[in-house]
């Protein structure tokens, strides 16, 4: 099993930044992809980022491009999401997701463990 615990979130207001932290227990980190995922009040759960074990290869949702960055500490195994000029559409829950293969990494379905999520709140 692996625990994963989101902190970081918050209330911003629009063009702030929040950084959100994964601290991740259980098994051996650098084992596994490690992304992000939000899911909105009404809307159905959305990819945001993830990163490859060696943190080789990287990918986002194109609604967050050039805003988001992930990385992973696997020292500490701890994965960040650096979120830069927030806008309102940003609100919602965040979920720390981990799995073993780089596949498919948009599909949900894939990762095999979440977090509790952590609230991010962006005013306007």
């Amino acid at each position: 099993q692996v625990q994963l615990v989101e902190s970081g979130g918050g209330l911003v207001q629009a063009g702030g930044s929040l950084r959100l932290s994964c601290a991740a227990s259980g098994r051996i980190f650098s084992n596994y992809v490690m992304g992000w995922f939000r899911q909105a009040p009404g809307k159905e759960r959305e990819f945001v980022a993830s990163i490859s074990r060696a943190s080789v290869v990287t990918n986002y949702a194109d609604s967050v491009k050039g805003r988001f960055t992930i990385s992973r500490d696997n020292a500490n195994s701890t994965v960040y999401l650096q979120m830069n000029s927030l806008k309102p559409e940003d609100t919602a829950v965040y979920y720390c997701v981990a799995r073993v293969a780089y596949l498919n990494v948009i599909d949900s379905r894939g990762y095999n463990y979440w977090g509790q999520g952590t609230q991010v709140t962006v005013s306007s």
